[in-house]
This record gives C-alpha cells, sequence and structure tokens, in this order.
C-alpha cells in the first residue's frame, strides 16, 4: 500500500484539486510511453519557428513554449491542468488549508464584498470586522465591478504586508478604513454543534490536509455536549472535495473497518486500487490514528447526510460509501457528478501537471462521473422548491467532461427549460430587499429548511420530499 501510494502522485478527487504524496515524472513516465510521434512534433516545431519569425512582435520562447503545454493538458478535461509557478503555489495553499491573507470568509452582495465571518484568531477577527460588514475598498481599488476571486487576489499577498480596506457597516451607518497586517491563515473546514438536545450537526465544507483531525475534534465537542446523542447529520452540501485520503478517513469514521469505501481505475496499474476503511489507506503520517479518539457510538449513531449539486468528488465519495453500505440516508439534490481522480506530479521546484488518471467507483462498483450520488429522498432547497439549485452546474454540463464508462448519456431536453425558469425567479428575487430574500444559512434551524428535513428523518417525522426534482441519469428518469 505505501509503495503504491508513493507511485501514485498527489491524489486529487476535489472540483478544487488535492494531494496525497509526490513522485518524479521519470517514474512514472518510465517504461510506460509509446515511440514519440515524430511527424506531429516536426510539425510543432514549424509552427514555434513560424511565430518566432513571422508575428507581428516578438515573442518569448518560454510563454509559447508553457502555452503550447497548457493547451494540450486543458484540451483533455476540465480538471487537467498545467501549473506555472503562481498556480502551483495556489494550488498547494488550497489543499493545505493555509494561505496568506487576513482571515475573512466573505461573499458577494450587491457587487460588493459582504463579510460572512472572521475566522477566529485572524488579523480581520482582531480588527473588529464584523459579519455582514460590506468592504467598498481594498486600498485604492473600488471593489464594485471586481469578481469576488479578484478580491481575494487583492487581499491575499505576503505576510507582514499591509492592506488597507475601507468598510461600511450598515448597523452604524458609517464607512471606515481598516488597515490589517496580512499573516498567514488557517481555515476551518469543519464546523458543528448540537442543534438541538439529541442531535448533533457537522459540516464539512472542503477536504483538506486538517479535515480529519479536526472533525475528529468537532465530534468529541458534540458527544462532550451532549453524550446521548440520538443522532447527527453530516452537512456536505457545496463541498467541493479536495483530498482522496481525508474522505476516506471520514468514510472510516462511520463505517466497519476494513470495508470498501472507494475503488478506482485507470491505465496505469497504481490506479487501479481499492480503498478500505483502515488507517493504512488514509493515513498520511506515521502516529496514531485520529479516529481512535472517536466516541465508539459513533459507529452506530443513526446518520443522515445532506448533499447537493455543489456536493463534488470527494463529498461524493463519503456520500457514495455510506449509502452502499446503507449506513446513512442520503437527502438533498442529485450531485454534482465528478467521479475522476487527478494525480499532480511536480516537473519541478515550482511547476506541475494535474492530469486526469482515474475515474472512481462506489463499493457497489457504480461510477458517479457525470451522473452523481441520488439521494435517498430528494428534498428541495426551501419550503418554495429549489430556487438556486438548477442554474448551478454539473459535472455533465462542462465542455469536454469525461463520459462515465458505463454507457451513453442521457440528456434531459426539458432541463433547459426548467432552468430558464429558475433563472427568472433568481432575479425576481435578487429584485427583493436584502431582508426578505429567502437564502438558506446552512446550520441556522429556522433558516435551513434541509436541516429541518435532516431532523424530521432522524426522528422518524414526516419529511417535505420535493415534488419537482428529477433524476438526472441515463438507468434512473422519475420526478419525486
Amino acid at each position: 500500500m505505501r509503495h503504491k501510494l508513493k507511485i501514485a502522485g498527489w491524489v486529487s478527487v476535489g472540483a478544487l484539486a488535492g494531494a496525497l504524496t509526490t513522485v518524479s515524472l521519470q517514474t512514472v513516465a518510465r517504461g510506460s510511453l509509446a515511440p514519440l510521434p515524430l511527424e506531429e512534433l516536426q510539425q510543432l516545431a514549424a509552427v514555434f519557428g513560424m511565430v518566432k519569425s513571422d508575428y507581428v512582435e516578438p515573442v518569448d520562447d518560454g510563454k509559447l513554449i508553457t502555452d503550447a503545454i497548457s493547451g494540450m493538458v486543458a484540451s483533455l478535461d476540465p480538471h487537467s491542468q498545467y501549473f506555472d509557478k503562481k498556480s502551483f503555489k495556489e494550488f498547494r495553499e488550497g489543499t493545505s488549508g493555509r494561505f496568506v491573507g487576513v482571515g475573512i470568509e466573505i461573499t458577494q452582495e450587491d457587487g460588493l464584498v459582504k463579510v460572512v465571518s472572521p475566522i477566529e484568531g485572524s488579523p480581520a477577527f482582531r480588527a473588529g470586522l464584523k459579519t455582514n460588514d460590506l468592504i467598498t475598498k481594498i486600498d485604492d481599488t473600488m471593489v464594485k465591478g471586481l469578481t469576488l476571486s479578484e478580491a481575494v487576489k487583492r487581499m491575499r499577498g505576503e505576510p507582514g504586508a499591509k492592506v488597507t480596506l475601507t468598510i461600511f457597516r450598515k448597523d452604524e451607518n458609517r464607512s471606515f478604513p481598516v488597515t490589517i497586517t496580512r499573516e498567514e491563515i488557517k481555515t476551518v473546514s469543519v464546523k458543528g454543534k448540537v442543534v438541538e438536545p439529541g442531535y448533533g450537526w457537522i459540516r464539512l465544507s472542503q477536504f483538506q490536509e486538517r479535515t480529519v483531525e479536526d472533525f475528529v475534534r468537532k465530534v468529541e465537542e458534540i458527544y462532550k455536549a451532549d453524550p446521548n446523542l440520538k443522532g447527527l447529520v453530516l452537512d456536505l452540501r457545496n463541498d467541493p472535495g479536495g483530498l482522496l485520503d481525508a474522505a476516506v478517513a471520514v468514510s472510516a469514521a462511520f463505517l466497519p473497518e476494513d470495508v470498501t469505501v472507494v475503488s478506482t481505475n485507470g491505465q496505469l496499474p497504481e490506479s487501479k486500487f481499492v480503498y478500505k476503511a483502515s488507517p493504512e489507506f488514509y493515513q498520511r503520517r506515521a502516529g496514531p490514528d485520529p479516529l481512535r479518539r472517536l466516541p465508539a457510538a459513533i459507529k452506530n449513531v443513526p446518520l443522515v447526510v445532506l448533499v447537493n449539486e455543489g456536493s463534488a468528488s470527494a463529498s461524493e465519495i463519503v456520500a457514495g460509501a455510506l449509502q452502499d453500505h446503507r449506513r446513512a440516508m442520503i437527502l438533498g439534490s442529485q450531485t454534482f457528478g465528478k467521479g475522476s481522480v487527478q494525480t499532480v506530479r511536480p516537473l519541478g521546484p515550482d511547476t506541475g501537471l494535474k492530469l486526469t488518471t482515474a475515474r472512481y467507483y462506489t463499493p457497489s462498483g457504480k461510477s458517479i462521473q457525470a451522473r452523481g450520488i441520488v439521494p435517498d429522498v430528494l428534498i428541495d432547497e426551501s419550503e418554495e422548491g429549489n430556487l438556486f439549485s438548477l442554474l448551478r452546474t454539473r459535472e455533465a454540463d462542462l465542455e469536454k467532461h469525461l463520459g462515465n464508462g458505463q454507457g451513453p448519456e442521457v440528456k434531459d431536453p426539458a432541463l433547459e427549460k426548467r432552468r430558464e425558469e429558475a433563472r427568472k425567479r433568481a432575479e425576481e428575487e435578487a429584485r427583493k430587499p436584502v431582508s426578505e430574500r429567502k437564502l438558506p444559512e446552512y446550520g441556522v434551524l429556522d433558516k435551513d429548511f434541509q436541516l429541518v428535513q435532516a431532523l424530521n428523518q432522524l426522528k422518524g417525522r414526516p419529511v417535505l420530499v420535493s415534488k419537482t426534482q428529477v433524476i438526472e441519469s441515463k438507468d434512473e428518469k422519475k420526478a419525486q
């Protein structure tokens, strides 16, 4: 097992890629490449020469070669990618759960950046930023007109560097500047609490290096607060995935030891593998298994898993394993459908290649690539229905997406019509005052319709099943 993991490269199963171990490109390439196509390579060299000699202005050699590599890899599927120095650094930050910035969770509202929550102990937290604060300016740049990702990039930087945010605090009706010194931030991918006596809620927002340890700590806190837990909700909504080993570990927390969690299959011998609910399949370093600290009751506590169209890859592995082993009821919407594994191979000290190397399969052998996990019970986002879910992009919507290898895909001809109706409803909702918009707040009982339905399921009470959702797969076409 250890040998196979070393060969496998940095194994990623997330819509936002993840990493497991390292490998040299030469080791993998040795003995596995067919003879090089000389005629095509000569043509590539000829094009390179023409661009260098004939283009309207001089072009840098390195840029031409880098762009050629990027284009070659990007043409394969939506998840394969060449990492230059900058993108490789961002990739590593994303999987480690660490980055340099001010330390706030944000969203966008009316073209401005809204603070969802300052990360406890972060520079933003110490500077007094509050939930619902609006950021109108970052240094000298107005936020209006920036995308969320552009705003994030402007707030990140080098440790010790300062950034000035102009804040509008609505409840005080005033604007003021705050100068914050950037530092390394450790994100928390696990939240949880006792939502009412006897019932716990634990949410995973991404599978990162620290997720397993944070998950164990949160479960311990919940059981300490209520030792006689009658039911638990595992919330994987909008979890884009991440590290394979973290997904295997979270699955193993609820499953009997040594049962199959997920299997993979690809061209390379090492891509054909079965991951089981045992420490050797998820522990990255020597030392005690953190799952051993979990209360024994976690193996048998009644469990509901919440998923939606934003639940992808690693979160689909967990939902699929718990569903196939009948350990949990899956509630929500059909998931994203990213059933492929990416391996990241370093090409040097600061560049790399993320390549799709395998499909993954649930314990029963189902591929969910471009299909997703179908919940046991379909539940809408709100009592009024699914306002925004149809507008979310799923794997099957992505250009050049990989097929699932288990037969042709069947497109739903009525899907675009339903999406157009959802667009109109979303536009109507956006025109309402912020206080009247019915957006779910995960973990808040009076604002989280699906969580209430999950608790009803655990209590044996009636659940409000969706009357409109349609399962989008080749072998199951029905409304619930």
